[in-house]
């Protein structure tokens, strides 16, 4: 094939991809050699930190809860159930539930709703056998929603129960 006219661009795109074929030769080990010592822990993550916590839990480490309403449902039992068996599997920890509400409704009125909330989480986990020295709460009430916006979308994510781990 004989080019007689090529554009920069195209050659430009030429060039760069002819590059992009070239791959580094992987070293092999020596044999003999010892493999890396292995520390147990191929995450770089401490089993119990709050780290820990977060990765095991994928995301129940929050519960959601309905306009109003702070009663624990079938899809919150279970994510509640993923975090007692965690905190079982180490007694020494504590945790922090974090009762929030939307931004509807008073200061005063959200602040107890959100008291309520994080209460029906660390009952329930107390129900499971969960020793409620080891359970403190707070409520944040509206004052720090993860979702902006005055509609339905917003305020479903704001109303929440948190669980935090304390080291």
């Amino acid at each position: 094939m004989k080019l007689t006219h090529v554009s920069p661009f195209a050659l430009a795109a030429l060039l760069a991809l002819s590059a992009c074929g070239k791959k580094d030769i992987e070293e092999l080990p020596i044999p003999g050699d010892a493999p890396p010592a292995s520390t147990g822990q191929t995450s770089g993550i401490a089993p119990g930190s709050q780290a820990d916590f977060m990765q095991q839990m994928g995301g129940k480490e929050i519960i959601y809860f309905d306009t109003d309403r702070f009663n624990i449902d079938d899809i919150d039992a279970a994510a509640l159930q993923q975090q007692a068996q965690w905190l079982s599997q180490y007694p020494g920890k504590r945790a922090t539930i974090e009762g929030h509400a939307d931004e509807r409704g008073t200061r005063e009125y959200n602040l107890a709703l959100g008291e309520r909330r994080a209460n029906a989480a660390k009952n329930y986990l107390a129900s499971l056998g969960i020793d409620t020295s080891r359970l403190s709460v707070i409520s944040y009430g509206e004052e720090r929603p993860v979702a902006l916006g005055s509609d339905q979308a917003a305020w479903s994510q704001n109303r929440r129960a948190v669980t935090v781990t304390i080291d």
